[in-house]
């Protein structure tokens, strides 16, 4: 059959920079992709159809490998040996929690062994710079499977005081099988994210990689089986959205579904929940979050957040500050330092590490970010650097920074996802809290003041599910993370991830006499 990447080889070769200062972290030197199948009941497997993926190398446009694509059938083999591994006498359901804990330690220690390799295949995948993967994506990681590894064997139940001669408690048992279907922005992280806490409770799982970022998936599936977990008990089958997102959402042997990404797709998996078998949904959806400065902020403080909070990862991220909101007496000010940084980016090779920026993550993502910034320029938003394609090979798009940005213009209400910063006037705080809550998404917000009182007054208006001060991007395991309104519906990381993934059972027993 042929494919997009047929008669192409899965070694890849990287030229280094020889200027990297002693200490940092290299990416391996030649990339050997072992794991393309599907992982189903620890065992690798062709997919039904005999189908392959491509699987692209966004910075250059080339073929890294091909993987099994798997489909409905696929998922339907999944979902039935993780059912058999959480079935009542199995050895997952048996298994003391604290052993449970044991193996998500394990993993997180094969995670460590692995990281240089990770960390590499997460840029080479996803065109995100080596070092932001090697220091954020996987230390991220490696914290949430020992957070989680730590909740195992302390979800607990109450003993409830009831009238009459009963004795009453409560048990927080897993929900069961757990579809998770993940992104391409951050494909590990996002992974880890989902199958620390599902096994953490003893759930098992079933995951969907994001179509164009499956090789970390296929590579924590070998570790999971090195670690020792039960046949069954992960199973990771990569497919494209229509065919195995739509079975995963829409299959009535699973109880509960985990999905971030766009809201659009989102909106479709909570209707797919409905149809089929009521199934538990969570939902980490989009976001266009308001990021606010007033004129007391440290200033170049808050230049400096505001620029990492929005070009981070190429501006693909779902918390990204893209309306940046600036009090009118500084705001001149703020944009000339926001251009000076926004002009001074490095582009180019994402493993290399004087980069600053890697490319979009694929030919759809960089034509709907380039059209959405053409929008801007037709409505009057006033192009202060970048605006167009960079370089002559791979789907690079140029720092992008507008003023002068009004609140009805497309760019102030699409999320774009991507490396275009926005830049607001404002006169008052009542004002700006009014035009932050005004969109359909409320995922995250940032303040910056030296004044505790603004800060906690507009902390506390703000609709979003998570508010920064002083500071953006400051995501913590310890800390819930989810939205309000069309961002999404529960609660990842922290304890607080915990409630989405068990069922609270109530057991009565009569008893001859109670005494308190």
């Amino acid at each position: 059959m042929s494919t997009a990447c047929e008669e192409k080889g899965d070694h890849i070769n990287h030229n280094h920079n020889s200027n990297i200062e002693p200490g940092t972290p290299e990416p391996v030197a030649e990339l050997d992709i072992k794991y393309t199948k599907l992982f189903i009941n620890n065992e690798w497997c062709k997919s039904s159809s005999g189908r392959k993926m491509g699987v692209l190398n966004p910075a250059t446009g080339e073929c890294i490998c091909e993987v099994e694509e798997g489909d409905a059938e696929d998922v339907d083999k999944a979902v039935s040996c993780a059912r058999r591994a959480f079935q009542l006498g199995s050895l997952w359901r048996r298994m003391d929690a604290s052993d449970r804990g044991l193996l998500l330690n394990r993993l997180a220690d094969l995670v460590e062994r692995d990281r240089l390799l990770l960390a590499t295949m997460e840029s080479v995948n996803s065109g995100k710079l080596f070092l932001m993967a090697y220091f954020v994506d996987l230390m991220a990681s490696i914290k949430t499977l020992r957070y989680y590894a730590g909740w195992a064997d302390k979800i607990q139940g109450k003993t409830i005081p009831v009238d009459g001669e009963y004795f009453t408690f409560t048990r927080h048992e897993p929900v069961g099988v757990c579809g998770q279907i993940i992104p391409w922005n951050f494909p590990l992280m996002m992974l880890v994210w989902k199958i620390a806490p599902a096994l953490c409770c003893g759930n098992t799982v079933v995951l969907k990689p994001a179509e164009q970022t499956p090789l970390t998936a296929l590579h924590m599936a070998k570790l999971i089986l090195e670690a020792g977990f039960p046949p069954g008990v992960v199973n990771v089958v990569p497919g494209y959205g229509p065919t195995a997102g739509h079975a995963i959402a829409h299959h009535m042997d699973i109880d509960k579904v985990a999905f971030t990404g766009s809201t659009e797709v989102g909106k479709l998996v909570q209707k797919a929940a409905g149809k089929s078998n009521l199934k538990r949904v969570t939902l980490e959806l989009g976001g266009k979050n308001p990021n606010i400065v007033f004129a007391d902020a440290d200033l170049e403080h808050a230049v400096q957040q505001a620029h990492h909070g929005l070009f981070f990862n190429q501006g693909q991220c779902c918390l990204a500050g893209s309306r940046v909101f600036v009090e009118e007496p500084i705001y001149d000010e703020f944009v000339r330092l926001s251009v000076e940084k926004a002009i001074k980016r490095v582009l180019g090779n994402p493993l290399l590490p004087n980069v600053d920026q890697g490319p979009q993550i694929d030919r759809k993502q960089y034509d709907k970010i380039l059209e959405l910034i053409e929008s801007g320029r037709r409505e009057g938003a006033r192009l202060e650097c970048g605006g167009g394609p960079w370089g002559q090979k791979g789907l690079y798009i140029q720092p992008t920074v507008f003023s002068e940005v009004t609140d009805d213009m497309r760019i102030a209400k699409e999320e774009i996802f991507g490396p275009v910063q926005l830049i607001l006037r404002f006169k008052s705080m009542e004002e700006v809290i009014q035009r932050a809550n005004h969109s359909q998404y409320g995922l995250a917000a940032g303040v910056f003041t030296t004044d505790i009182n603004k800060a906690l007054t507009v902390s506390s208006a703000l609709q979003t599910g998570t508010v920064w001060v002083n500071c953006y991007n400051a995501v913590s395991v310890q800390a819930p993370f989810g939205g309000f309104k069309m961002s999404g519906s529960g609660r990842e990381l922290g304890e607080y991830c915990l409630q989405d993934y068990t069922e609270v059972k109530t057991v009565t027993v009569k008893i001859p006499q109670k005494n308190s």
